[in-house]
Formats: structure tokens, sequence, C-alpha cells
């Protein structure tokens, strides 16, 4: 189900407490020399569809909000971004009218690392005004994690930024917009966590490629394998929010 598509009568019939609120959250910023800008998005809404499509019953997909929290990309420019507190202040109130209307079980499904501590954020704050709610947040690669780095062949085991990862689902998800003359390995880069404790870097000073990882091994049969783990996870994950019991 698709809110944006639905009227609101057939909207008022949903049993609130039971369907799964998906909000996908994203951004529009650089990704190196290779990507579109819209990849986070581009990806994010992809595998929301995807889940909706396959739990048509029990999902209440909301339209993909493509603004993040971007900041720390704008010295490469071409990127678009909200001040955090803007931010956390648009997703809660994005939540708020239905958590009013009754809605009880929500997921912020992340497509972009930088609004995780805002999403966080976000929901701390809507939590007790809403105590008899279960709002979740997370990126959309968490639930499928062990299978994804099954299929990753570089050293980073994980999702990064214009990275194997996103190259290989862009390639699947959208071919005609890689620039493949300039796909290449970002080379040496630094990580944001040092033995456990965060280091606030912006992007520039991590990689002066704009980029992670080895997007040079990236392919297109990859990203449709990367795809399906995904949706998978997001599917399993939707299906525990289901099951959950409600807040007393």
């Amino acid at each position: 189900m698709k809110f944006h598509e639905m009227t609101s009568g057939q909207l008022e019939a949903l049993k609130h407490d039971q369907v799964v609120v998906i909000l996908p959250i994203a951004a529009v910023e650089q990704h190196g020399p290779h990507l579109p800008t819209g990849t986070d998005t581009i990806i994010c809404q992809a595998v929301a569809e995807a889940v909706e499509q396959r739990q048509a019953d029990s999902v209440l997909l909301l339209p993909t909000l493509w603004l993040g929290a971007s900041s720390h990309h704008l010295r490469f420019g071409a990127t678009l971004t909200a001040e955090l507190p803007t931010y956390i202040t648009l997703l809660r109130e994005i939540l708020q009218p239905l958590l009013m209307d009754g809605y009880r079980r929500v997921l912020l499904l992340n497509g972009h690392g930088g609004n995780i501590d805002p999403m966080r954020v976000a929901l701390r704050q809507l939590q007790p005004e809403f105590p008899d709610t279960l709002l979740t947040a997370g990126g959309y690669w968490s639930p499928g994690d062990a299978e994804i780095v099954k299929l990753l062949e570089g050293d980073n085991k994980f999702v990064g930024h214009a990275c194997e990862f996103e190259t290989s689902m862009i390639m699947h998800l959208r071919p005609e917009l890689v620039d493949t003359d300039r796909v290449a390995d970002a080379g040496e880069w630094l990580p944001d966590q040092v033995q456990g404790m965060f280091v606030c870097r912006d992007m520039m000073q991590r990689t002066q490629a704009g980029a992670t990882g080895r997007a040079d091994l990236a392919s297109a049969e990859k990203g449709a394998k990367l795809f399906e783990a995904t949706v998978s996870g997001v599917e399993r994950f939707v299906e525990t929010i289901r099951s959950e019991p409600l807040p007393a």
C-alpha cells in the first residue's frame, strides 16, 4: 500500500495498529566521479518499493524523503543538505500526524550514513509523546548484512560510499547513470572510528576521491544478488515488527 496513492477513506479503513508504516529517508549528494548524486535515494526507494510489493497487505509506504543530513560532503560540491536541527524536526513532524492518527508501528528505512544520528534523536524525541508505539530505524542494508558480506569481494565488507556495494546496486537498478569510464579503486581512506571511538571527519578529510572502497569490483550481476539479499533482509525485519508486541 502506498500512502500517496490512497484516498482518505481507504487509509481510515486500515487497521492502524497492525500495518507497518515505512518512511524511506535518503540523500542527494556527491558520490565520487562515477555515481549519480541521487544514489542513496535511488537505492533506498527501490528497496522500499520492493518490500511494499511483496508485503502490500501489511506495509504502508510513504513517499521517499530525498533530502538528508549531508553537510560532511559540502566541500566536494554537488550536494544538497539540511542542517541537523532542521532534519531532526522534519523527521519528527512527518511522523507526528501519523502517530496521532493511530499508526503504531513505524520504520525509518535509512539509505544514508549521515542520517543515522538525527533519525535516532527524532525517534527519541517522539517516544515520550507516543509511548504505546513501536518506533524503529536503521539502514536498509543492516538486516541483510550477513548475506551482503558474503557477496562483497573487496577488503571492505560493508556498505561505504560510492563503493563496491553502491556501485553494484546502481549498475543493477540504473546502469545508464553510471560513468563506467571513471569507476576505480578509491584507494586509501580514513575511518570515522578509531579503537571503537568516533572521530568526526568530513568526507574530504576521509578520502580525496569522494568515495570509498573497491568500486572497480562492482558489477550489475553482483548488484542483482545484493539487491535480493537486501530486500529479503528488510522483509524479515518488517515481519518482526509486525509480530512484536506493542508497548503497554
